[in-house]
């Protein structure tokens, strides 16, 4: 089995104690350097690559968590960061996913959710904690909204880190009608990520 190597970046330690702490209960994922503040996450990711950076957002005086991920995002395009925080204002979350933030998880959530979220970007999937993600669902169902009711349902679906299979599973459609849907939705929203197309619906929303 390949461990998921994780960078833990957090002012605070003990929440990094307890994090690394919960991380060590699965087989599969291994916390192997932690950060107190952003510039020194860059320097530890200067030493060697990690599977995925989980960054809070306030940290101390210097660099904060929405410029430490754009940063690591200009210098490692590829490199998967979930933010753990405890804000979930939608300018906090479109501000992360623009800055190249693969999930968005609020440091209550549940220990599945948190494995889930870190196998989840591994693979490329964008995860959301369950409050984020109903809120944004509720904002969906607003009847003046662009996307029709099925296409808000599978853009709601998205912040759980679904694949397309499994969200063809969930609305009994095929693999093929869930990538005709998301098609329309990135274009209805001029996106073209599954992130980026969550932050946008949240972004609009507050607009309104």
């Amino acid at each position: 089995m390949t461990a998921i190597t994780v960078l833990l970046v957090d002012d605070h330690l003990v929440v990094r104690s307890g994090l690394r702490a919960l991380l060590g209960t699965q087989p599969d994922i291994s916390v192997v350097a932690e950060a107190a503040s952003g510039e020194e996450a860059l320097q530890l990711l200067e030493q060697g690559p990690v599977s995925v950076v989980m960054m809070d957002l306030a940290m101390g005086p210097g660099m904060d968590g929405i410029e430490a991920i754009r940063t690591i995002r200009e210098r490692r395009k590829g490199q998967a960061i979930l933010v753990f925080t405890t804000y979930d204002s939608d300018a906090d979350i479109v501000r992360a996913v623009d800055a190249g933030a693969m999930g968005y998880l609020l440091k209550d959530a549940a220990p599945d959710e948190i494995f889930a979220a870190i196998r989840g970007a591994v693979q490329g999937r964008s995860v959301m904690s369950a409050p984020v993600a109903s809120r944004l669902f509720q904002q969906l169902r607003n009847p003046d909204e662009i996307l029709t009711p099925r296409e808000a349902e599978l853009l709601s679906l998205l912040t759980e880190g679904l694949s397309n299979r499994e969200l063809g599973q969930r609305l009994f459609i095929s693999e093929a009608t869930v990538k005709t849907h998301l098609a329309h939705i990135y274009a209805k929203l001029g996106v073209d990520t599954r992130a980026a197309a969550i932050a946008t619906a949240i972004r609009r929303e507050g607009m309104r």
